[in-house]
């Protein structure tokens, strides 16, 4: 591309070392909280943090290559819409998991039977590996998955934070992916991609709002 748009260019490539600069990066996190749920790296957590109580609850993630320490909006936005449904008993898929803060947060909320997929398999070691940080959580499933040749399962509750144009590309097969009556929770979009977003989910009821700097979360019931 470079060579195309200057020809007279000389480009050249050289290997860099895996510094782990994702972690480095992000390793002055602190917790975040998000009504009910604290989403904390092991350094920030207490050690009994990980078992959830009736009032509070802690997920411990570590940074990593896996997207969802809770520092963005998007993850902010899909933790409080899953705190306004009963997920007691509920299946659930999250499908983009990437860290498997949503779907370790969904079983710390009552949800059984959680799954979370992603294409990327980096970010499924990821998500298998804050897994083991969170005992309580150590039913959770995370398996490889893409969407452009996907089946996803039936589940009572899906979440879907992955990008506007991939929610728009996705929504039928989302919204197929819903156990009758259930909710799709959907974030990665912006504001001004969310008419597009609700037009798209025409087979569904919207029933949840919520925005933080310019990003949106919205909940549909089928």
């Amino acid at each position: 591309a470079v060579l195309r748009a200057y020809p007279a260019a000389t480009v050249t490539t050289r290997e860099v070392d895996d510094e782990d600069w994702a972690r480095r990066s992000q390793e002055n996190l602190q917790p975040v909280t998000v009504g009910r749920i604290t989403v904390a790296p092991p350094w920030a957590a207490h050690a009994s943090a990980a078992t959830p109580t009736s009032d509070r609850i802690t997920v411990v993630i570590l940074p990593s290559m896996g997207f969802g320490t809770g520092h963005h909006a998007t993850t902010r936005l899909c933790l409080e819409a899953l705190q306004q449904i009963d997920l007691r008993g509920k299946t659930m898929l999250d499908v983009g998991t990437g860290s498997g803060v949503l779907a370790i947060a969904a079983r710390f909320l009552g949800a059984c039977d959680v799954v979370g997929v992603d294409y990327d398999e980096d970010a499924i070691q990821s998500a298998v590996d804050n897994r083991d940080l969170n005992p309580s959580a150590s039913d959770v499933r995370f398996d490889t998955l893409d969407l452009r040749h996907a089946q996803l399962r039936a589940s009572d509750v899906v979440t879907a934070n992955l990008t506007g144009a991939l929610l728009v590309h996705s929504a039928a097969l989302l919204l197929g992916a819903l156990s009758s009556g259930g909710t799709l929770i959907v974030s990665g979009l912006q504001q001004h991609e969310r008419d597009e977003i609700v037009a798209s989910m025409d087979d569904a009821r919207l029933v949840w709002e919520g925005e933080e700097a310019g990003w949106v979360g919205l909940a549909f019931v089928r």
